[in-house]
């Protein structure tokens, strides 16, 4: 079973602006995937609705074997809280809780023990074993980012969506991250679709896919920072 599976989606907004346009996608499970595209081209609308954070106007959305296409706002709140993990940009670390507190929070709130030797394997792997207590000014990006993935990680979703995850960062902090993402990949299994605007950090990808005016244009497989960098500008000159 895919972890994501998108068929013909499509995606309007008022005054018939088309922002997915007959999209066909798969992520298998234990996979990294990047989507890159320039402004415009669909790649956060994308992100948006294979996460079930907005609904397509057509197609199907599979997400760990479920179609979100028909569910109402309420199931679609439960399936992200249990089945999908979100990391932002901007971290969205509450500042008055201590990292521990950040990192428990989405199971607390939806009712749910946390599962303490995951957490453990995960801060451990993170290195932040001895910053739980620690409140998130009192960490440098980089580790705030590092416990934004934890918390993503702490319900064992089907698929964490990552939103331009180093933008904040700096190039040190930023290789850190993308490191250990990659690495959740491929030693914990974990499943990652990342929208990003960097070709070094979609290099880091299993895959990578282009898009532009909706529409996925490209695909590559084991992509390099270049090639995904030419494309863009060609994209652009376009």
């Amino acid at each position: 079973m895919n972890a994501i599976a998108l068929a013909h989606v499509t995606k309007e907004y008022a005054g018939g602006v088309r922002a997915l346009d007959d999209v066909s996608l798969t992520v298998e499970r234990g996979t990294f995937l990047a989507v890159m595209g320039p402004s415009g081209s669909g790649k956060s609308t994308l992100m948006h609705c294979a996460a079930g954070l907005d609904s397509p106007t057509s197609g199907s959305i599979r997400v760990d074997g479920r179609e979100i296409g028909g569910l109402d706002e309420t199931r679609r709140t439960e399936l992200r809280r249990d089945r999908v993990g979100f990391v932002f940009q901007s971290y969205n670390l509450i500042p008055s809780l201590s990292v521990e507190d950040n990192i428990t929070l989405p199971l607390r709130l939806a009712g749910r023990a946390p599962d303490q030797d995951w957490l453990r394997t995960l801060v451990g792997r993170v290195g932040l074993a001895g910053r739980l207590a620690h409140r998130p000014a009192e960490l440098s990006g980089g580790q705030q980012q590092r416990a934004a993935v934890v918390r993503a990680l702490a319900a064992r979703p089907a698929v964490v969506f990552a939103d331009e995850p180093t933008g904040a960062l700096d190039l040190r902090s930023a290789h850190e991250v993308l490191d250990l993402l990659r690495d959740l990949v491929d030693e914990l299994r974990q499943t990652v679709v990342m929208v990003t605007h960097d070709p070094a950090a979609a290099a880091r990808a299993h895959r990578a896919l282009v898009m532009a005016d909706g529409r996925v244009v490209e695909e590559l497989a084991k992509p390099a920072a270049d090639d995904l960098a030419a494309r863009l500008v060609t994209l652009g000159e376009g």
